[in-house]
């Protein structure tokens, strides 16, 4: 018989990466806060991979713990690796990335939630969400009724989740949880513009049945450096990861199995992920590929069970075995965990405004993959955003909004809301116009400020932070009041590192705009040198070698805000104003920009439809 239980003035749904960001802001912004799972034990869980950062994926973990999100934090406790991908490259696309011990990782954050005032944490199944008289009412398997005036919607994979395996069919979420069945049921009565999107992921292996010395030894870094700029954990690398490769008995196996995949026999209508796809699908889509690589990654320190990275598939389990029998090092592995793809319910991002309240029901949030997103970063970050923007609700505050100028979490929701998605969307550096602003060793001077307003920074945080900003200032000055004589000494370096001679003292900042030099170069002739964190010569460097790069884009900056800040009225008829294309009426219609900036960014609308809104919104004003 239903009972009510208790009233909240907010909910979240899931305690993925994305509900545990928006449980965590919303709490520590004041409000009570509920967030309910359907197991407790599988709180922040990793199904497709022990690791957090990568690729565009490190910026936006340092961004989260700039703005004061967990996710940075975690990862440093409970971090197994780490290396800093693309060195080879210019620091725009350096990305973070770290192997984790997954349970640990779970217990961790579980731990924090339990922990946080304002939050409690629940495992319920909710299988009923509605509203009235501007409150959601939201109903577990047990037939409690909790009410809430924001709700957060963090699914995941579990909404209305299916496991494929070959032939194989059966309702689940990851891992072998129970899948969130009545809630997808609910969602869509609501009439939520609803899609399926798929996901899949790789087999695990027991590490003493594998031949790691058929294999490459990837050791991590030698010098270390901590997701959160807080550094609150000394971390190290604990484990070793290795890397083998498929070869052309491992594509043989698997193209004489494809009529097997569900994936090729049209069972799975969900749409997978563009850039992280099955090995079945990358061998049919790069057939003139000799090998694929395939990354071994320890789970935790406490278990033999490994991760295949690249192996996600969903070909029959006997497929599977053969296929990873051809690998080298692989040939007597025993499987632990069979690969599976997983088919859930996502929302159309269209739908929602970019604090991710959707347009059309108010006081409902979205975050993470039901919102069409993939990747626990991306959903970390889109949890914290959807957090702050229920509370700010809640508070009666401005919604939080970030630009794509100011972050790569800006760019994201800007993305999903602007242009939508047809496949799982996945955050790179190429997304953004700013990526040599938006990077992620400066993220914390980005948006440090930014959570400290917000009120989700500590003020000895923020004192801490100021400190080392006035450090890098101090050293940037030092640099352009530094006099390096003429001498042989200098010239000899200077031509040793294939840079021409100087005919004549100049100041040290010259010397350090060199593409060639640097400071560890630059030593010998630098004696006056002070003794500072590393962190604050590489900001000092970078911002000297790239000034004229970056001058550049902070004026193409400039001229986006301008477009931001013309608000346009949400009741604009955007079918009444003359000399409007049709396409763009409707495309306006449908997503509702909130201003004439992110108008020019949607699929279908035209400079010459801007110019039009531009001068509609002018005549309005007058």
């Amino acid at each position: 018989m239903e009972y009510f239980a208790k009233h909240y003035d907010i909910a979240v749904i899931g305690a993925g990466h994305a509900g545990i960001e928006a449980a965590l802001a919303a709490a520590r912004l004041g409000c009570s806060t509920a967030v309910f799972t359907i197991n407790l034990d599988w709180v922040g869980n990793m199904p497709c991979n022990p690791s957090i950062g990568g690729t565009s994926k490190g910026h936006l973990v340092r961004e989260i713990d700039a703005l004061g999100g967990e996710m940075g934090i975690a990862a440093d406790a409970n971090l197994l690796q780490s290396r800093m991908l693309n060195l080879g490259k210019g620091p725009a696309v350096h990305s973070l990335r770290a192997q984790i011990d997954r349970k640990d990782y779970s217990r961790y954050m579980k731990h924090v939630l339990e922990t946080q005032e304002n939050l409690e944490i629940m495992q319920a199944e909710i299988i009923d969400l509605y509203r009235e008289e501007k409150t959601w009412y939201l109903k577990t398997k047990l037939e409690a009724l909790y009410s809430a005036t924001c709700v957060i919607l963090a699914t995941g994979t579990f909404l209305s989740g299916r496991i494929y395996v070959g032939d194989v069919s059966y309702e689940s979420g990851p891992d072998g949880m129970f899948p969130a069945k009545e809630l997808g049921v609910a969602i869509r009565k609501l009439g939520l513009p609803m899609r399926r999107f798929k996901t899949g992921t790789p087999s695990r292996v027991n590490r003493r049945s594998l031949d790691f010395s058929k294999m490459e030894e990837q050791k991590g870094d030698s010098e270390l450096v901590n997701f959160s700029f807080a550094a609150q954990n000394k971390i190290e690398n604990k484990v070793s990861c290795y890397i083998t490769y498929t070869n052309e008995t491992t594509k043989k196996i698997i193209l004489d199995n494809l009529d097997r995949s569900p994936m090729y026999s049209g069972k799975i209508e969900g749409k997978g992920p563009r850039y992280c796809p099955s090995i079945e699908d990358k061998i049919v889509r790069f057939s003139e590929k000799q090998r694929h690589q395939i990354f071994i990654e320890p789970c935790g320190l406490d278990t033999e069970e490994i991760y295949l990275q690249g192996l996600s598939s969903s070909l029959p389990e006997d497929v599977q075995a053969d296929f990873i029998h051809s690998i080298p090092g692989l040939e007597h592995a025993q499987v632990m965990r069979t690969a599976y793809a997983i088919e859930y319910d996502c929302v159309d991002p269209l739908a929602l405004k970019a604090s991710l309240e959707f347009l059309d029901y108010e006081g409902l949030f979205g975050a993470g993959q039901f919102n069409g997103s993939s990747g626990y970063e991306e959903a970390a970050a889109q949890g914290l955003v959807a957090g702050i923007n229920a509370a700010h609700k809640i508070l009666g505050k401005e919604p939080f909004i970030l630009d794509r100028a100011g972050s790569y979490i800006g760019t994201l929701i800007d993305d999903l809301v602007t242009k939508g998605c047809t496949d799982p969307y996945r955050m790179m550096t190429s997304r953004s116009e700013y990526r040599l602003i938006l990077r992620q060793d400066n993220a914390d001077a980005r948006l440090t400020p930014t959570g400290h307003a917000l009120g989700l920074i500590s003020e000895e945080r923020y004192l801490a932070f100021l400190q080392k900003q006035s450090l890098i200032e101090q050293e940037r000055k030092r640099l352009e009041n530094t006099s390096v004589p003429l001498s042989d000494e200098v010239n000899a370096i200077l031509v040793s590192h294939e840079t021409s001679p100087l005919k004549k003292g100049c100041k040290l900042i010259e010397l350090m705009k060199r593409p060639s030099l640097n400071y560890k170069i630059l030593a010998p002739v630098d004696p006056t040198r002070p003794e500072l964190p590393k962190e604050v010569f590489e900001q000092v460097e970078i911002s000297v070698k790239y000034e004229g790069y970056i001058q550049r884009q902070y004026a193409q900056i400039k001229e986006m805000r301008r477009l931001e800040k013309k608000l346009i009225p949400p009741e604009t008829n955007y079918e009444a104003i003359t000399g409007l294309r049709l396409e763009a009426a409707e495309k306006l219609t449908k997503i509702r920009p909130h201003n004439v900036g992110q108008a020019s960014r949607i699929s279908g609308v035209t400079p010459a439809d801007v110019s039009v809104l531009l001068i509609h919104l002018a005549k309005s004003e007058n």
